[in-house]
């Protein structure tokens, strides 16, 4: 236990995909094992999710990060030092307790994930594992299905469409390096078709196309050509996976297509979606209806939840009491699982658990301000996650975790879950 005490922490700013401050901790353990991870930040963020803590006022935009290193220096670390780094739950539970507060608003959200997933990573080197195997101990590890954007919309590009992401996910691959592969190869026939329409404006927050389209079914014809264009059957070779992130466009039963022009309610926005779902080989649906609407999200998971796989991100921020919920009352089939809207690495993994325990699916997830880290990579290796959700096909802070994801499954000889990972399991 000596060669696993805490001997350093300290914490420092970096920058993230966005050109924003975010928080980086390293750690050294008395045996030399060393740590180091940072921490992501979300455009579109459910009211639950721990704070990712910001220091207000004129620099960057008020965006700095000043207060969560200063608590880093002051607080974390000398709580931290000369702890067991192995004892990833009472580290985590010292973090909590340290913080106080539900939805880590005195430390911050960032400063704590960051120090959590270093420790992690520290206690990994020190048993001489790679971290997916750390994670995973004896027991089994699969590579997961990939979901990888094309077209980005909502928060992540101006809301130049009102669904956040058009995505892709290739069910029939034998191997995560087939579904890249695949991918790669309908990217590229989409920004060609889009280049040749004159609708192509730039890069979206997650590497996606940010694309000039009039409507929100334009970029599903988009899509669908583009995956024809490829070469690839749509629905079996490659199929779509939709990101609404409603909660962007609604509030109290109401959402504002601003993209349609139109207005609706609850049975509206479900509606079209069904339609959606009639009419494309869509597979999931992540977020149909606001996180304040309950109900929606039950009514939504009624109607299509044998037809699609439906995902709580916002709903459900990474949080075992809530995804709980979500399961008794029906209202979601699979769970989104993003480290920092939880805060620490044991609070995510309980809320991973308690999607297995319900039968979800479960999704491991980047957020629209990424790094070079790959922590996410393992967990979902790691963890069994059996999906995985990075953004898109391009930028280096996405290919990071597509390449890493690649090294595991050559070092590893793990098998895949593919799209057998979009069909529920029952409890």
């Amino acid at each position: 236990m000596t060669a696993t005490r805490i001997a350093a922490l300290r914490g420092r700013r970096v920058w993230d995909s966005r050109g924003r401050p975010t928080v980086e901790v390293d750690v050294r353990l008395e045996g030399g094992a060393f740590g180091r991870a940072i921490a992501p930040a979300g455009a579109s963020t459910g009211a639950g999710e721990a704070l990712d803590l910001r220091d207000g006022g004129a620099a960057f935009g008020g965006l700095d990060v000043r207060r969560a290193l200063a608590h880093i220096e002051a607080e974390i670390a000398p709580a931290l030092l000369g702890r067991d780094a192995g004892a990833q739950g009472a580290i985590d539970a010292a973090l909590i307790a340290l913080d106080g507060t539900p939805g880590k608003t005195r430390l911050g959200g960032n400063a704590l994930i960051a120090t959590s997933m270093a420790v992690l990573h520290a206690a990994a080197a020190a048993a001489g594992v790679p971290l997916w195997r750390h994670l995973a101990g004896d027991g089994p590890v699969r590579l997961p299905l990939p979901e990888i954007q094309i077209f980005g919309g909502g928060a992540h590009a101006a809301r130049r469409v009102d669904v956040q992401d058009f995505m892709v996910v290739c069910p029939s691959a034998a191997s995560f390096a087939q579904a890249l592969d695949r991918t790669a190869e309908v990217y590229r026939a989409a920004g060609a078709l889009l280049s040749a329409r004159g609708l192509l404006q730039g890069v979206a927050d997650e590497g996606g196309y940010w694309p000039a389209f009039a409507s929100n079914e334009e970029a599903l014809d988009m899509l669908l050509r583009a995956i024809e264009a490829a070469g690839f059957v749509p629905g079996d070779e490659v199929a779509i996976s939709l990101d609404i992130a409603a909660s962007q466009f609604g509030r109290a039963g109401r959402y504002r297509l601003a993209r349609d022009g139109r207005s609706l309610d609850a049975d509206g926005l479900i509606a079209l979606l069904g339609a959606w779902i009639a009419r494309y080989p869509i597979v999931s649906v992540e977020d149909p209806l606001a996180e304040d609407d309950a109900d929606g999200f039950r009514r939504f998971t009624a109607a299509y939840g044998d037809r699609v796989q439906v995902i709580g991100d916002d709903f459900l921020v990474t949080e075992a009491r809530r995804v709980e919920e979500a399961a008794a009352a029906g209202a979601c089939t699979a769970v989104l699982i993003k480290p920092n809207q939880a805060g620490t690495v044991t609070e995510t993994r309980a809320a991973l658990e308690a999607g297995r325990r319900a039968g979800f699916g479960t999704i491991v997830s980047a957020r629209s301000g990424e790094t070079e880290d790959v922590t996410i990579a393992h967990l979902a290796v790691g963890w069994d996650a059996g999906q995985f959700k990075v953004g898109s096909f391009t930028r280096s802070e996405r290919m990071a975790k597509w390449n890493e994801m690649l090294r595991i499954e050559e070092a590893s000889g793990a098998g895949f879950a593919g799209g057998a990972a979009l069909r529920r399991r029952r409890p």
